[in-house]
């Protein structure tokens, strides 16, 4: 890989407009005005940093040459492969990080020939609110959340109104890691009891979940995965968050972004086309990833 350090260069350019608002608002510390609930959610849930991002990986199986100065011959994982040639040792890094790897291939595997179903409409951020009152809360570790609110942002149709779109329509989340939220009162109104050992079984690649997850298995295959695949399951995962937004029970237009009234027919419909669009778009970096994690299970 001899144009290496264009490539480098043109990542940390991409990565640093990709970041530059996080950056801006840490600088200006985490009070409730400096807090973006797309995008810093991507960072908070995912424990992923700016600088993370801005790293480049060439990825398995590339060797850089004319590499004596690389930083990279520094980094965890990197050997020196003869004269001015450095590279990743995929052996070493499987060794390590194998256990990881095959979870993340076998989720992504999984989802391969499924289809993609459409019709949960968002309701899982509906859940997570239901019957909760006006405090914010936070994650728990068993299956559901305590009562209070994940975002410090008003309901659009306020508690009451809130409560009836749930209590209106079949919950059917298929997402472990968006289930987990639930209030204690929307669990039991689930299709299904989701656990991290049914994982596989029920993940769907319609879900907005398992979209932004391209980002989590991207971020698990640390430097076995190249810098452009990363930066594109971040912007993917990007796209999946704000529809995420847009569909909750959350006004976020003090973000500038408009509504996806899931309540109504048409939101249905706008909320399932974005959905199709999605997956469509996430399916070609669910293969991306899996090819990096045979790479280095090989």
């Amino acid at each position: 890989m001899a144009d290496w350090r264009e490539r480098a260069a043109a990542h940390g350019a991409r990565a640093d407009a990709l970041t530059a608002g996080r950056r801006a608002r840490r600088s200006h510390g985490a009070s409730a005005g400096s807090v973006d609930a797309v995008d810093d959610f991507l960072y908070d849930y995912y424990s992923l940093r700016p600088g993370q991002l801005r790293r480049w990986h060439p990825g398995a199986g590339a060797v850089l040459v004319d590499a004596a100065d690389a930083p990279h011959a520094d980094w965890r994982w990197y050997v020196r492969v003869g004269t001015g040639r450095v590279a990743l040792d995929v052996q070493g890094f499987g060794a390590d990080r194998g256990r990881a790897v095959a979870t993340t291939h076998r989720l992504l595997g999984a989802l391969r020939d499924r289809t993609p179903h459409l019709g949960c409409f968002g309701l899982h951020e509906w859940a997570m609110v239901y019957r909760s009152g006006d405090a914010v809360g936070g994650p728990s570790t068993g299956g559901a959340s305590p009562a209070g609110r994940r975002h410090a942002l008003p309901l659009r149709l306020g508690q009451a109104g809130t409560d009836a779109v749930v209590e209106a329509h079949p919950l059917r989340c298929s997402h472990v890691d968006a289930y987990r939220f639930f209030t204690p009162e929307a669990v039991p109104r689930n299709a299904a009891v989701l656990t991290r050992e049914t994982q596989a079984a029920s993940d769907q690649p319609g879900c907005v979940h398992v979209t932004m997850d391209v980002l989590r298995h991207a971020v698990a295959l640390g430097p076995a995965c190249p810098g452009d695949l990363l930066l594109d399951c971040f912007e993917a995962a990007r796209s999946a968050r704000e529809v995420d937004m847009r569909a909750s029970p959350y006004d976020v237009s003090g973000s500038g972004l408009a509504p996806i009234r899931i309540e109504t027919r048409d939101g249905k419909a706008a909320y399932a086309a974005a959905q199709r669009e999605l997956a469509a778009a996430a399916a070609p970096l669910r293969e991306r990833l899996l090819r990096v994690c045979e790479e280095v299970l090989a």
